[in-house]
């Protein structure tokens, strides 16, 4: 039992201090990040492992290390020359249509991998780039040649309106109010919709309104709904 506790106070305090850090995928991590990340799992699994380990020797760390990477990300945010030092620059791999093979060898990037980012962003033809650029964080941009992009509403001068994305009202039979403060919405509507649909609130799996008051739902399967 004193393990399972240890387990779940070491987890909390883990989420916490990535909470703290931010919220990014894995591999959007910075080098700081992803130093500081794999530090915390490696020291949070110590107390655990062995109960002769103090908790507050696990907690101490993890919230240091977290405080760090705080001080740290504020610093690069004010200095760009420390931002450079710590999380490198953008590499152009290729520019202008040309594949800059310098670049790759100083990258220790294989034309395999390059494919690979390419293919990431839904291009499968080296013919198709006209600029690619690692990032900092290891992942890699692409820029289309102008043949190659896709039909725009800028290109063929059709006119219309941005609308804001549509937001869930209703998830798993349960009636989001935070979500609806968003765009106006009124429980009483949600209730009329409803009663328009013949539905009742527990058998709807997700409903979603956009600003133009446009809504989607989606029953519960109904053997969910008779369990």
């Amino acid at each position: 039992m004193i393990v399972f506790y240890r387990a779940i106070l070491l987890y909390l305090i883990t989420i916490f201090a990535v909470r703290l850090m931010g919220k990014r995928q894995l591999g959007e991590l910075q080098p700081t990040e992803l130093v500081t990340t794999i530090l915390i799992s490696n020291i949070a699994s110590l107390p655990i492992e062995d109960t002769a380990i103090p908790m507050v020797s696990g907690a101490i760390p993890i919230l240091v290390l977290v405080g760090c990477e705080l001080l740290i990300s504020h610093l690069t945010l004010r200095c760009k020359r420390l931002r450079t030092i710590l999380s490198g620059r953008p590499v152009v791999l290729i520019r202008k249509g040309i594949l800059d093979q310098q670049a790759m060898k100083k990258m220790r990037f294989s034309i395999d991998d390059l494919m690979e980012a390419l293919r990431g962003n839904n291009i499968f033809d080296l013919q198709d780039v006209w600029y690619a650029v690692v990032e900092t964080n290891g992942s890699v941009s692409v820029l289309e040649k102008f043949s190659a992009r896709s039909v725009t509403a800028q290109m063929t001068g059709i006119k219309g309106k941005d609308i804001s994305p549509p937001v869930i009202v209703i998830s798993d039979g349960l009636l989001l109010s935070r979500q609806m403060e968003e765009y106006g919405i009124t429980e009483e509507w949600v209730a009329a919709t409803l009663r328009q649909e013949k539905l009742s609130l527990d058998r709807v799996f997700l409903m979603t309104v956009d600003e133009n008051r446009k809504y989607l739902i989606i029953p519960r399967d109904k053997k969910e709904v008779c369990a």
